[in-house]
């Protein structure tokens, strides 16, 4: 069921794909940090047993 969007069908798609690009580069860099975060945090875990 694809509703008909008339003269608006531009605009609407162009903002569902932006809204689509922003929804995933918010997970790309919430990955990315969660990755560099994983990354400190074993850094920190082994300097605590070491020292």
């Amino acid at each position: 069921m694809i509703p008909e969007l008339g003269k608006y069908a531009g605009t609407v798609l162009s903002a569902y794909g932006i809204s689509l690009l922003l929804l995933l580069g918010v997970v790309a860099l919430s990955v990315v940090q969660w990755r560099r975060m994983k990354r400190r945090l074993a850094a920190a875990e082994a300097r605590r047993s070491n020292g």
